[in-house]
């Protein structure tokens, strides 16, 4: 049984409408699990969310592009993904997690098949940091295929781990903003660490999980002034997503029209818009 809550199945149609070539930097693919099982000893059950669904969202926001990352959920078992890949012919791109039993052979596949990052969970409830060892065996990996990383984790960890990260022979993309807290305000350590991010060529930052950050209730509006602050010091390296369909969400169920809303608050300049919603997406992930 599902052990949390689907995302809304009638989100608003956003009242701003979106530049062509939009991506969605971040959402996920469930299920079905009749065809795509969940993987053994998972932290969470999912309800499904399969890629019609995630389609349909897309085309009800006016997203063009989208990157869907490999859920914890379905461990490292990637047919889901890339059936969402293959179905959504050039349109999306996909990021991996890859463990200890990753293989050239099977990084090759991945690329194939649109993959063009692997993530990393480093916050508690989904495992905690990863194994060094492992870590440094999927860098080695995937850096000849030109991928990235894309960092689950607490902005706090930022600066114990900045050393390392800066010194990857890759770039890095930290998602949902590091998780910092909105209520510790734009001068907390955690959001220094993020903007400090501004002096490190490789590192990106996702403005995405706005609800995770703000108090849980919607429209989540504490969160603009720090998609502001991340957009304008780093942007040529933000990236934009609506974590659908929003798993493990404590508050308010996110209405993804109004998560379109809320990042053209937070960004009213149109040609930074577009660098993030379209030029950042293309140069990082490679769409046509």
């Amino acid at each position: 049984m599902p052990d949390c809550r689907p995302p809304l199945a009638s989100p608003s149609r956003p009242r701003h409408v979106l530049p062509p070539g939009a991506c969605d930097a971040h959402c996920h693919v469930f299920g079905p699990a009749d065809v795509f099982p969940y993987a053994e000893g998972r932290s969470y059950t999912p309800p499904d969310a399969p890629y019609e669904a995630m389609a349909e969202l897309h085309q009800r926001l006016g997203v063009e592009r989208a990157v869907v990352v490999q859920a914890n959920c379905h461990g490292s078992d990637h047919r889901a993904l890339l059936d969402a890949l293959a179905r959504s012919g050039g349109r999306y791109r996909g990021v991996a997690l890859l463990g200890a039993d990753a293989t050239e052979s099977g990084v090759r596949q991945l690329h194939e098949g649109g993959v063009r990052a692997a993530r990393f969970n480093f916050v508690p409830h989904l495992g905690g940091a990863p194994d060094p060892a492992v870590f440094d065996h999927v860098v080695a990996l995937i850096a000849p295929l030109g991928w990235h990383l894309c960092l689950h984790l607490d902005g706090a960890m930022l600066p114990e781990l900045l050393p390392r990260l800066a010194a990857l022979p890759l770039p890095f993309v930290v998602d949902h903003m590091g998780r910092l807290k909105a209520a510790d305000g734009l001068a907390s350590p955690a959001m220094r660490a993020l903007l400090g991010l501004a002096a490190v060529p490789q590192a990106w930052v996702k403005v995405s999980g706005i609800d995770r950050i703000a108090s849980g209730k919607r429209p989540f509006a504490e969160g603009v002034p720090f998609v502001r602050a991340l957009a304008e010091a780093l942007p040529d390296r933000c990236l934009w997503g609506t974590d659908w369909p929003h798993p493990n969400v404590a508050g308010d169920m996110p209405d993804d029209g109004e998560l379109v809303d809320m990042f053209f608050d937070a960004c009213p300049d149109a040609a930074l818009r577009q660098r993030i919603l379209v030029d950042n997406p293309v140069r990082l992930y490679g769409f046509e």
